[in-house]
């Protein structure tokens, strides 16, 4: 029985290295312009559409991943003799790791020796991509499953997220600031720094005036609790604004002696509640507590 290694669409890969890793997936579900679609890495519902909507006022939602589809997913690999370990996006922000949790049992019932292991990364976005991408190594490395597990369980919660966030319109929209605190901070210019605590949920640290303050911000972040900055391949994610993650990747390479990263738009997961123009920095650091 050989190893997989499996994970949903909110973990902001680059398709290609989906594809090129023939990684599993399920998909979330975004429901934009009065449609449902399936988040595929920007396979068919492209990331370009996506963030076009965005900037023309469309305000998406998401869904989790429901428990068929995980059934359908876990059934089809356990009848081709796979190890399954699936690494989820936190069970802070989405129920998706509970459906999970709920289709393993049920595949458990007809096939018993069925090896299916649930993993809640506490993690979202290119972090999440962070613990996939490391496993997924270890697999063509040929390490264990035992190994492998080993390693996320001792890892997840050293992967550090610094968030900015663009607009204030979608965090307003749904819910997590009042609407006099939106209008406020766009007038002020304001950024809001987000960070996910050891429970896996979005936190907003604090708030930076300024686009080129909240970007030194991250940076400052990055010196304070990085780890082996030239041993791990950074993540970087941007919410349409390209330029900004390529001057973050310059200065992560120029300043930190980082050799590998990864840069990759972020999708419509996490974008749906946080809008254009995002940045990310994730890496492997210091432990979550602020």
């Amino acid at each position: 029985m050989s190893v997989i290694i499996m994970t949903d669409s909110s973990c902001d890969l680059p398709l290609s290295y989906i594809e090129e890793n023939k990684v599993p997936f399920v998909s979330l579900t975004c429901h934009f312009n009065k449609c449902d679609y399936k988040d595929d890495f920007g396979k068919t519902f492209t990331y370009r559409q996506f963030y076009d909507g965005l900037r023309n006022g469309e305000m998406p939602t998401t869904s989790q991943v429901n428990i068929y589809q995980f059934t359908e997913v876990f059934t089809k690999l356990v009848k081709g003799n796979k190890s399954i370990i699936y690494i989820g996006m936190s069970s802070g922000i989405s129920g998706t790791v509970n459906s999970a949790s709920m289709a393993r049992e049920s595949v458990l019932e007809e096939y018993k020796d069925a090896d299916i292991t649930i993993i809640d990364s506490k993690s979202a976005c290119i972090g999440q991509g962070i613990l996939v991408y490391n496993a997924v190594e270890m697999m063509k490395k040929g390490c264990s499953k035992e190994e492998i597990i080993k390693w996320i369980e001792g890892n997840k919660l050293n992967i550090n997220h610094w968030f900015m966030v663009g607009t204030l319109k979608h965090l307003r929209y749904g819910g997590r600031i009042s609407a006099t605190a939106a209008t406020i901070g766009t007038l002020m210019k304001i950024n809001p720094i987000i960070f996910i605590n050891n429970e896996g949920k979005l936190v907003n640290v604090t708030n930076v005036r300024g686009r080129k303050k909240a970007i030194k911000y991250l940076l400052e972040k990055f010196k304070e609790r990085i780890v082996e900055s030239g041993d791990q391949r950074i993540m970087i994610s941007h919410g349409d604004c390209l330029e900004d993650a390529l001057y973050l990747e310059k200065s992560v390479k120029e300043e930190f002696g980082v050799k590998e990263t990864m840069i990759n738009f972020v999708g419509p997961v996490i974008a749906s509640h946080t809008g254009p123009d995002m940045l990310s920095l994730c890496f492997i650091g210091k432990g979550r507590e602020i």
